[in-house]
């Protein structure tokens, strides 16, 4: 089980259709999802028919160079960065999953969690499927394999029908490229356009990095076929509500990315607007922890008229794992990813910005630096409301009892963490920030209504993941 106290970005899907840079583009693309996985990444092209494969665990640029890149030919690719939601940090479960059949091909990069997805496993393993890795992702090639549906489009179309929970996918084959979206919508996926060629992505920012245009959303329920043809659009499922993942406004999504209709960083603006209306704060100045709490920081400096200063400074420098030298040096985990400004900080009354608190354990560390740098008074507020159950729809929280909000009031929050004061966004504040409808969003993390229900036998799944 996992051990971590911030939410772990999931993953992020790039395609491109009839390009002749389209591995170089893939690149880019997936460069510009970096933060939405950083334990792998790979892409998988197609050259007349053929697949060419490269996956690497570690960051884009660690994985990918100009060779690897030159060998990737063909003029169509999906790409994919990853956190293991499923299946352990191992490169066999690093995506695309290549499947080769009867002189035919698929690929697959998945963003999501599938909820039925042992169930799936254990139906298709005793009619015969070998798994090759522990991702809920391969249960899409083998429901597609066997579909006796002809076409991609329809075997997808087929194996969607099957499975439930959140998915956003691109399939590469050696005819076309497929994008589809589960029909709650949890995850983003846009569809693009670069000198005529179509182009998937899980966020406008990776558009915006390649110089496509962004033309819409793929729309939730929908499954679309980009080939020689153009683009062709598929309705197969019955409409249900929306469950957008409020989150990815929150936390995940790029702040520069537009996503279910909206840009980012505005909400996460109008996010610290509400929090400084809601539970506003007797400070010098604000400051956000750098640099997921910038924007609300942001918000709630302008909304009460306060400074906003950068009273901790980051580390842009510092990769996923560096050298300890030696155990004594207490905190230097933290302490080499973000400084406090000491000269800033030195007796100054200080409301902290976070967009979220998970365990609780990193937010400690982190106020007991600025006590150590001679703050005088620590006055936290949260742009979210406190996280009280798991994700089961691809975000890596934790088990509900590590979470600190299921298990303490928020007093008892503060008093763990070393604050002053400390504040929360209520759940009406937050959706009342979205410019969707609040039934619009899954609120699942906040309030434990899960629109999608999972078994108790996935649930185990999931949590131990």
């Amino acid at each position: 089980m996992k051990c971590i106290d911030r939410p772990r970005e999931e993953c992020g899907v790039f395609g491109i259709f009839g390009h002749p840079e389209a591995s170089h583009l893939t690149y880019l693309g997936l460069y510009a999802l970096q933060h939405r996985g950083q334990e792998s990444a790979g892409i998988v092209t197609c050259e007349q028919s053929e697949p060419k494969s490269h996956k690497g665990m570690g960051l884009v640029a660690d994985v990918f160079n100009e060779p690897t890149l030159k060998a990737l030919s063909g003029d169509s690719a999906v790409g994919h960065v990853r956190y293991s939601t499923t299946g352990s940090s191992l490169l066999k479960n690093a995506q695309p999953f290549l499947a080769q059949r009867h002189g035919s091909f698929m690929a697959i990069a998945h963003n999501g969690n599938l909820v039925n997805a042992l169930e799936l496993k254990d139906k298709l393993e005793a009619q015969g499927s070998i798994f090759q890795s522990t991702m809920d992702s391969e249960v899409f090639v083998h429901l597609i394999a066997r579909s006796k549906k002809k076409g991609y489009l329809e075997k997808t179309i087929q194996a969607l029908s099957q499975v439930r929970g959140a998915y956003s996918i691109g399939i590469l084959t050696e005819n076309g490229l497929i994008g589809a979206r589960d029909p709650h919508g949890f995850r983003p996926l846009c569809l693009g356009k670069i000198d005529g060629s179509f182009v998937l992505a899980s966020e406008t920012c990776a558009l915006d990095l390649v110089q496509a245009e962004y033309i819409r959303d793929v729309n939730p329920g929908e499954v679309v076929l980009i080939d020689k043809h153009g683009l062709h659009s598929e309705r197969p499922f019955p409409k249900v509500k929306p469950s957008f993942c409020i989150f990815e406004y929150i936390y995940f999504a790029r702040p520069d990315s537009n996503i279910f209709g909206e840009n980012v960083y505005l909400i996460r603006k109008k996010l610290g607007a509400r929090l400084a209306e809601e539970s506003p704060a007797e400070a010098d100045f604000v400051m956000p922890i750098p640099d997921s709490g910038n924007y609300a920081a942001l918000g709630f400096a302008e909304r009460l008229g306060l400074p906003f200063e950068m009273g901790m400074i980051r580390n842009h420098y510092v990769g996923r794992t560096f050298i300890q030298p030696s155990q004594s040096v207490r905190d230097f985990g933290v302490k080499i990813k973000l400084n406090p400004v000491r000269d800033l900080l030195k007796g100054k009354r200080v409301a902290v910005i976070e967009d979220s608190i998970v365990r609780g354990t990193t937010s400690r560390t982190r106020i007991r630096a600025l006590r150590d740098a001679g703050v005088k008074e620590v006055h936290m507020r949260v742009s979210c409301p406190p996280h009280r159950f798991p994700c089961h729809y691809g975000i890596d929280f934790p088990t509900r009892e590590e979470l600190i909000g299921s298990s303490r009031s928020v007093e008892e929050i503060r008093e763990y963490i070393g604050l002053d004061s400390l504040a929360y966004l209520s759940q009406e504040g937050m959706v009342g920030a979205m410019p969707q409808p609040s039934d619009s969003f899954c609120l699942a993390c906040y309030s434990g209504k899960y629109p999608v229900l999972f078994s108790p036998k996935t649930s185990k799944f999931v949590l131990e993941r």
